[in-house]
């Protein structure tokens, strides 16, 4: 019997031998198998960190954190009508600009169920479990899936300013990380050629426009992802076709919005506009309020309304990191070959997520906003979640090659998993005093129908909140604090005359009101006056 030697391989060595040194390796479940097993394995470890994030803001949304207010009370009444069959709104109630997605979302739910917070908020939740999804099958493509698994168990992870952009439904934010998510992993499919059907190229396009019309806040990741598609020579007149028809499909409710409001109040005049609002704030407060204590009340390191010393040094931290992906990716990207485009997608995604990060911290540093109000504008920041893994992705590249750089790199990671862990715990201190303001809510809104009230005149920020959860049996007006006429997003609901005038206990308005008539003695109400007989508003 001749003599049968080891069939050789374009190695140069036995497959025996190389089924050998597979075994070594990966036991005797081989290599495929193995591999199979460990991204198997991320997947449940990132589905249960998932879960508990999940669980967490469901939590908190059963216990009324954090508490609405008039702006998503505003999201609510667009729900309310368009349930009702009144009105189909493209943008949000009082100015051309910011889509209504939400309120589309939420319409089933109010047409089932009547007007209430979880309403609004089961389709926020549910946008935040997609959001690490997308997430996660980004991240593992892009960079590694131990890197995907740390990046979903730190955005489990919710301190108050990071729930109140996930968890209210205030208009452009719960949306706005999922869908950009879903557009990045999208883009990269189609540059690496995993995704070639003609729906993918469509659907692109599609997202592309919905992102546009929706809010014009991640406009950084946009034009990256764009940049991305269009150099990585997929795009054919065919497939440029679908992407463009899919683009006219997402957008064409900006284009009937801006259309219908006339030159003067398009989106993104209106954009400008608001974008620049505010007060001639000097270089230094912009940087100080947009990166100093913008960044980490953002990226979500801080407590309730504050933030202590220690975390403001995240603000640089987090900048520096940034720099070096920025860095990074471009030197990866200029050591690929040009003539490959597939592979040169990988650095280029680190490119655009560095990329688009950084600048959307400098648009946020540009706006007067970021030293006038650096507290609750830093929800400008939301987007710059979806930058955090390409952030860590240098100290997981040391933390993974091991040696003696291996444990200095980890600390940091450690460090910023810690700070999020501590802003976490604290919004629990919290929760009582947002439970109260829930329960203050309701108790105004029965006071007002048990009194037969139907139309008063408040704040802005009292008064939609009324309106949305009384199901509009007590509409109100909003005033400013000299009681003149107010900004009221929906100008069906202003009326000179009302019959009462609701002000928070020691507000501006409860002044003015005091000061205009001082033989009158408000009724106390959870927290508010009620003066059942104000003087008429102009």
């Amino acid at each position: 019997m001749p003599l049968r030697l080891p069939r050789p391989t374009r190695h140069g060595r036995p497959a025996a031998a190389r089924d050998d040194q597979a075994v070594a390796r990966h036991g005797w479940l081989g290599p495929a198998r193995h591999g199979r097993l460990a991204a198997t394995h991320h997947g449940w470890v990132a589905a249960a960190l998932g879960a508990l994030g999940l669980l967490w803001r469901i939590w908190l949304t059963v216990v009324g954190t954090p508490p609405t207010n008039s702006d998503e009370a505003t999201m609510g009444l667009v729900a309310l009508h368009i349930a009702q069959g009144r009105d189909l709104p493209v943008f949000f109630y009082g100015q051309h600009y910011m889509g209504t997605v939400e309120a589309y979302l939420a319409a089933p739910l109010v047409a089932l169920a009547g007007p209430s917070v979880t309403a609004l908020r089961i389709p926020t939740l549910l946008l935040y479990a997609l959001f690490l999804v997308l997430t996660y099958l980004l991240v593992r493509r892009v960079f590694t899936a131990g890197l995907a698994v740390l990046t979903v168990g730190l955005l489990a992870l919710g301190s108050d300013r990071i729930v109140k952009n996930q968890l209210i439904a205030g208009g452009g934010y719960p949306e706005t990380a999922p869908m950009v998510a879903g557009l990045l992993l999208l883009t990269y499919l189609l540059a690496t050629r995993a995704a070639t059907r003609w729906y993918a190229f469509a659907g692109w396009g599609a997202l592309f426009g919905l992102i546009a019309w929706n809010h014009w806040l991640p406009a950084p990741y946009l034009l990256g992802a764009l940049v991305l598609l269009g150099t990585a020579r997929v795009l054919t007149r065919r497939t440029g076709g679908l992407v463009g028809v899919g683009l006219l499909v997402g957008i064409l409710p900006l284009v009937v919005g801006n259309v219908q409001a006339g030159w003067g109040g398009n989106s993104i005049g209106v954009f400008l506009q608001l974008n620049g609002a505010g007060t001639d704030a000097g270089l230094w407060e912009r940087i100080v309020g947009g990166a100093w204590l913008g960044l980490p009340l953002g990226m979500g390191l801080c407590e309730p309304s504050s933030c202590a010393g220690w975390s403001l040094w995240w603000g640089p931290v987090v900048l520096a990191l940034l720099t070096v992906a920025l860095v990074t990716a471009v030197r990866q990207l200029r050591a690929t070959d040009a003539s490959d485009p597939t592979g040169r997608a990988r650095p280029a995604m680190w490119l655009v997520l560095a990329g688009a990060g950084l600048l959307s911290v400098l648009s946020y540093v540009r706006s007067p906003a970021a030293a006038d109000s650096p507290v609750e504008s830093a929800r400008y920041l939301s987007v710059l979640l979806i930058s955090l893994p390409v952030a860590l992705w240098p100290l997981w590249r040391l933390v993974r090659a091991g040696g003696r750089r291996a444990v200095p790199a980890a600390l940091p990671i450690a460090a910023l998993a810690v700070t999020m862990l501590a802003g976490t715990v604290s919004l629990t201190g919290a929760v009582p005093e947002y439970r109260a303001d829930r329960e203050n809510r309701a108790a105004v809104v029965a006071a007002l129908r048990e009194r037969g009230l139907t139309y008063v005149h408040g704040g802005y920020w009292t008064c939609n909140w009324i309106t949305y959860l009384s199901a509009e049996r007590v509409t109100c007006g909003v005033v400013d604090d000299r009681l003149g006429r107010g900004l009221n997003r929906y100008p069906g609901y202003w009326r000179p005359q009302a019959q009462a005038v609701l002000a928070p206990v020691g507000s501006p308005l409860d002044a003015e009101l005091a000061r205009r008539m001082p033989g009158s003695t408000p009724e106390t109400v959870a927290g508010y006056h009620l003066y059942p007989a104000p003087p008429p508003a102009t």
